[in-house]
């Protein structure tokens, strides 16, 4: 059963290691002609991490990331709201993991390389367009660099994992419009520190309004006793429609964003220091797209992005990316060269659960114990306690979780 795969990205990578230990060609296209590790820190929740220790990637894992001990949530005073006990902290069986986007990408797609060959990697092959017949689905490519055409490619499935700028979803529905604008800007980059507490601690700080989420994202440089320090400063900006196209590299400057955090200074973590030794900014628009009703038409389906981009609330976006890909290869182990059931069967699995994490994800996730303190908050002298009770960090935090699809004896019992 020849299969096409449409991006690199972590959901079609993951994707295409799984299919190709089913036994399955899998064929990946991707629009650049040269890949580069571009972008910033990610998290892997223990259900992505599972699916990549079992695909063989453990070890890899473990030596390029931090495994997060903990998520800290703190106010713009510096008062710690809750600490979150993350991976085997937590009880799970598998990490969470921090981890440089390009790196965990490089690292699937060098086991990509070596498992299915270069040769099944085809770069500089943007999807265009595709057509269908009752037995086959054929891909049109340009070349983005010239504009022109590249060449078609046919197999029995089309998986288009190309991202929030999806052309299959844009075929499949062609009036869906811009994506949706959540009113806040985000400024991302990476800075090279001194640890901070532990080394394994994410930190969530501030509100709706101004917002700092920091993490280690480099084993490698751990071990020479510094961080590589991934950081996202959020401002709400407001309105409904992004100031710009979101493009994941368009270069920022600290200037648009250091003031309301000029004095988010704590005895823990000194955040205008960090931001003054990044070496490159990148600033985007937080955004997403409505959960579609389908996202299989015949042979042709969605995954990751292209499918379900939400915002990036609760470090979960390419967990669920790995999670399509896990479904989506059950899928066809179950119904085999029926290819339009076995699609079927995976848009059944995941369009619910993805439906309610962007729709969670946009009432802020687990993050929303921020707000809901900053708004009970009348001093830099209360105390956190009195404000809110463990009752009701554990309904948003641990309620998140079941929906987010890693509670830990559910996911402990797989």
């Amino acid at each position: 059963m020849p299969i096409l795969i449409a991006g690199t990205g972590i959901g079609g990578l993951t994707a295409a290691l799984q299919l190709h230990q089913l036994g399955l060609e899998v064929t990946i296209f991707e629009s650049v002609r040269e890949l580069k590790p571009l972008g910033v820190g990610i998290n892997l929740l223990p259900h992505g991490a599972k699916t990549l220790v079992e695909l063989g990637l453990g070890e890899a894992l473990a030596a390029t990331g931090i495994q997060t001990r903990e998520i800290k949530y703190v106010t713009r005073y510096g008062q710690e709201i809750y600490g979150d006990p993350r991976g085997l902290h937590a009880g799970f069986k598998w990490p969470q993991f921090s981890i440089h986007r390009g790196a965990l990408q490089f690292l699937l797609l060098e086991a990509v390389l070596e498992r299915l060959g270069p040769e099944r990697l085809l770069t500089g092959h943007h999807l265009a367009s595709f057509e269908q017949t009752g037995s086959s689905v054929t891909a049109h490519f340009v070349d983005k660099t010239t504009g022109q055409p590249a060449d078609d490619y046919s197999g029995d499935m089309l998986i288009a994992a190309d991202g929030i700028h999806s052309v299959a979803r844009r075929q499949f529905y062609p009036d869906e419009g811009p994506a949706h604008f959540s009113g806040v800007m985000m400024w991302r980059g990476v800075s090279e520190t001194e640890p901070i507490l532990d080394g394994e601690t994410m930190f969530i700080i501030g509100n709706f309004q101004h917002k700092a989420v920091i993490y280690p994202i480099s084993n490698e440089l751990r071990q020479q006793g510094r961080s590589l320090t991934n950081w996202v400063m959020e401002i709400r900006v407001g309105g409904d429609q992004a100031p710009e196209i979101e493009d994941w590299n368009r270069q920022g400057d600290l200037s648009e964003f250091l003031y309301p955090y000029l004095d988010w200074r704590f005895d823990f973590i000194d955040i205008p220091a960090i931001l003054h030794t990044a070496n490159t900014i990148l600033r985007y628009p937080m955004v997403d797209r409505d959960p579609l009703p389908r996202w299989s038409f015949g042979r042709v389906t969605l995954l990751g992005d292209s499918a379900h981009p939400m915002v990036p609330m609760g470090a979960n976006g390419g967990s669920q990316a790995i999670l399509d890909a896990v479904a989506l290869t059950e899928a066809i182990q179950t119904h085999g060269h029926n290819v339009e059931a076995a699609l079927r069967a995976y848009e059944q699995t995941r369009l619910g659960p993805t439906a309610e994490i962007t729709h969670s994800n946009r009432r802020y996730g687990p993050e929303a114990i921020l707000q809901i303190v900053e708004d009970r908050l009348t001093s830099p002298q209360d105390r956190v306690e009195d404000i809110i009770t463990r009752e009701e960090i554990n309904e948003i935090t641990l309620g998140y979780r079941k929906v987010a699809g890693f509670d830990v004896e559910e996911l402990n019992r797989t």
